[in-house]
């Protein structure tokens, strides 16, 4: 985004962004009575709206920093060295035809273009890795075919590259499995009806937020078999339903028009991830940790994370190449 480590031990800035980022994250995803009774929405009774608008100006704060140094570098010809171009530069350089499309975008554009890609690109990405991991330590035997699936197909000498994921079922079916038990947002994003309808017998008036639970979608009973069970292999069977087709019991990234437009991107970088993790490495649980004590309780925020952070030991592999 930047090319900086927002991290970075020295950068106090960074760990700020990310905290203020995290807190929107954690208050938009809060129940709030605004959105059950429209009367209290002016009053903000939790002060979720004023604690939300706190963090995000305190965020775009941060970020405009970083935006206007950039700014005054490119106006005054400093180029950092050995730097490719990055989304901040793409940004910047910017140019509409000023009618169907801004001339430029505004620092404050740039600042929620940056935000959003923060939030929605990498908490839910990181939290359904996670989520994996935590699966596979749970189900040792899926852990080592998954791992048995990527190191017949991947030499240890190379490097997992995306045209290799098509050669990968199994990989792709943990990721689908994940999913749809630890949907990375549980109830999608909101939407509001543009006018009034009425569905299923039910009057939907103008203007009704509405919440898609898909954290129940993907363990309803009804429609899938051993549904709180950990088992790819349901998507190996043929015909089975899809995240990129028209199947509405698994919609993990929404549907129709307004489905999440970075799904492909999703789609990619997911097995991309996690494949390369387990394609590397074995990996242990810390502190002598067992499987089956493993904390799986779930942190409600508008991202499905755990609530107690896993922690995992890699151990290359293998761990003498002169013997493998």
């Amino acid at each position: 985004m930047f090319s900086k480590d927002l991290l970075d031990t020295k950068s106090e800035r960074g760990a700020k962004f990310f905290y203020h980022a995290g807190k929107v994250m954690e208050y938009a995803g809060k129940p709030n009575l605004a959105d059950y009774l429209p009367i209290p929405r002016w009053f903000d009774p939790q002060g979720l709206r004023r604690k939300t608008q706190f963090h995000v100006e305190s965020a775009f704060e941060i970020a405009g920093v970083f935006v206007q140094e950039r700014m005054e570098g490119m106006e005054c010809g400093i180029t950092e060295e050995k730097r490719n171009k990055d989304y901040l530069d793409v940004l910047l350089e910017f140019h509409g035809d000023g009618v169907e499309e801004p001339s430029s975008f505004s620092s404050r554009t740039i600042n929620v273009i940056v935000f959003e890609m923060f939030t929605a690109g990498t908490d839910t990405t990181t939290s359904t890795l996670e989520w994996a991991m935590a699966e596979l330590f749970h189900n040792p035997e899926t852990l080592m075919k998954v791992q048995a699936e990527l190191r017949s197909t991947i030499d240890p000498d190379k490097k997992l590259q995306e045209n290799d994921i098509e050669s990968l079922p199994y990989l792709t079916a943990v990721i689908k499995e994940t999913l749809r038990l630890h949907p990375p947002l549980p109830f999608l994003v909101p939407h509001m009806a543009m006018d009034s309808c009425k569905m299923l017998g039910y009057n939907i008036p103008k203007e009704t937020q509405i919440l898609v639970n898909f954290w129940a979608i993907g363990r309803d009973p009804k429609t899938w078999d051993e549904p709180l069970v950990f088992k790819p292999e349901r998507f190996m069977e043929p015909n089975m339903v899809d995240y990129k087709r028209h199947h509405f019991e698994f919609i993990p990234f929404g549907s129709g028009r307004r489905m999440f437009p970075a799904m492909p991107l999703a789609s990619r970088v997911l097995p991309l991830a996690l494949g390369t993790l387990l394609h590397s490495f074995d990996w242990v649980l810390a502190d002598g940790l067992k499987p089956e004590e493993m904390d799986t309780t779930e942190r409600m925020g508008i991202t499905l994370k755990k609530a107690v952070p896993l922690k995992a030991i890699p151990i290359p592999y293998p761990r003498d190449r002169d013997q493998k």
